[in-house]
């Protein structure tokens, strides 16, 4: 077996590892806390290291000392002891792309692919790979094939000796990947992220957010390459932030969610024009708001604006105790059977694979 070999068939372990904790990592956010640029570092404790176990002597080896057939040798021990100079156990660190974490995610959720809306008016070059050919350059020569080449060869000609399977390829067994380069249409993707950030938002609450938005954007940018994103926070008035003050700010004021939503209108409609863009606005809360007039209001613009211009509009609502939770009534109340808007409330961290099963489910 080949070590390129090797690797995919650790990955394939890895992944399984990954995919059967899935919603640990999800409500934990270890993946999330090692991010590098387009890399996630996981830390995975449960694979096992294989060690030297103790066999019976005519297998071969010597060795002294008791022991009994299938003991393990330098197991380690249960943590408990004075400090020592002796190596510990150790966590291993496995590097996958946020596209690969988003396969992930899909696997484990079952989630429909994305059927992107709107014009595919602009077009890109990707390198299509469409089978072999006897010229090419060396960085693109399939090991594999040339092999087989050769070996057909040794074969046809008589010079294969089974006590001695050496196969040397030489310059006519050897086979290249051909290609040719594809102009597709790209769809255009906007996320934007909205949070109330009055004081019945804590910490809690909003690590909550965090680590739910970047399993969403990790699935939205498996479909839309260069997914762009902008945040929006609010009290009893919005603004646009970067996306370290989104999850960072907390604010005592009252709370008048249509601030968000004009916000957000303003911008789709100053830099987005809806019959070029998937938009997706998402809008997180306790489920507070100042007046029933306020509410009204949004449930306005949820109608006249949101729901006929995106793909889809997901609130979700995030439990606090100091939250009384009404916002996510009266859009159940209003749009009981709109697949355009998906509500889903956030109990906890437990419950954020669930919602993002609510909010991905569709595949809108």
């Amino acid at each position: 077996m080949s070590i390129k070999e090797d690797q995919s068939r650790f990955r394939d372990i890895v992944k399984g590892k990954i995919k059967e904790n899935f919603r640990k990592y999800v409500s934990q956010g270890e993946m999330i806390g090692k991010r590098e640029n387009d890399f996630v570092k996981i830390p995975l404790p449960s694979i096992d290291i294989p060690n030297f176990r103790y066999g019976p002597k005519q297998q071969g080896g010597v060795g002294q000392g008791e022991g009994q057939q299938g003991d393990d040798v330098g197991e380690p021990g249960d943590g408990q002891g004075q400090a020592g100079n002796n190596a510990g156990e150790h966590l291993l660190e496995v590097e996958f792309t946020i596209d690969e974490l988003a396969e992930i995610l899909g696997e484990k959720l079952e989630l429909p692919r994305i059927q992107p809306k709107g014009n595919k008016n602009i077009e890109t070059t990707r390198t299509k790979y469409t089978g072999l050919a006897p010229v090419g350059p060396e960085g693109l020569r399939h090991f594999r094939s040339s092999y087989k080449k050769a070996l057909k060869r040794y074969v046809t000609t008589g010079s294969y000796d089974p006590e001695n399977p050496v196969i040397i390829p030489i310059r006519r067994d050897f086979q290249y990947r051909s290609f040719k380069k594809i102009t597709q249409p790209q769809t255009r993707a906007v996320v934007i992220y909205m949070m109330d950030v009055s004081g019945s938002m804590g910490d809690e609450q909003k690590e909550i957010v965090r680590l739910e938005s970047f399993w969403i954007n990790s699935w939205l940018k498996k479909h839309y390459k260069g997914l762009e994103t902008r945040f929006i926070i609010h009290d009893a008035a919005a603004k646009e932030v970067d996306e370290t003050t989104f999850f960072r700010t907390s604010e005592s004021g009252g709370t008048l969610i249509s601030s968000a939503y004009k916000l957000c209108q303003q911008i789709i409609q100053d830099e987005y024009p809806i019959n070029e863009w998937n938009i997706y606005p998402f809008h997180f809360s306790d489920g507070d708001n100042w007046s029933g007039e306020d509410t009204r209001l949004c449930i306005r613009m949820l109608r006249e604006f949101f729901l006929p211009h995106t793909n889809m509009f997901c609130y979700g609502q995030v439990e606090s105790k100091y939250g009384s939770g009404q916002f996510l009534k009266d859009l159940q109340k209003e749009f009981p059977n709109d697949e355009r808007i998906v509500l889903s409330q956030i109990e906890n961290r437990d419950k954020i694979l669930d919602s993002i099963k609510d909010f991905l489910g569709k595949g809108r």
